[in-house]
């Protein structure tokens, strides 16, 4: 067996294996940690100009924002998670004109805004744990 093969065949089944006994916090980790992935991939395919695999990379990672956004709790919570509502959907419209500009610099600005953000909800988790 191709030992390439057999790795992602052992990382595919140790993901679905993580997040089919993760909290729901520890979801929404993974989701930001697989935005900030898939950008970083992207940058690399901006470097190497393959435009097909840039377009599919920042694909996924607009996905993993908008599912993020989906996960908010606006019914209930519209007013203390506007601001972040409004954070992804700038998140969003800056990936579509990365891809679209083929601008690196783009992509440096949204994972930055991304890492602030799972900062924050993993000190959350912290604090949970020390409860």
């Amino acid at each position: 067996m191709n030992p390439m093969l057999a790795l992602r065949q052992y990382q595919k089944v140790n993901g679905v294996a993580q997040t089919s006994v993760a909290s729901p916090h520890r979801l929404v980790q993974m989701l930001m940690q697989g935005g900030l992935d898939r950008i970083a991939q992207a940058k690399g395919a901006m470097a190497r100009n393959d435009v097909a695999q840039r377009g599919i990379l920042i694909g996924k990672a607009i996905g993993i924002v908008g599912g993020l956004r989906e996960g908010l709790d606006l019914e209930n919570h519209a007013d203390s998670l506007a601001d972040l509502d409004n954070l992804y959907s700038y998140m969003s419209k800056r990936l579509v004109e990365a891809n679209v500009q083929n601008d690196p610099e783009i992509l440096n600005e949204v994972a930055r805004l991304l890492i602030t953000v799972k900062e924050g909800w993993d000190a959350i988790g912290d604090q949970l744990a020390d409860a």
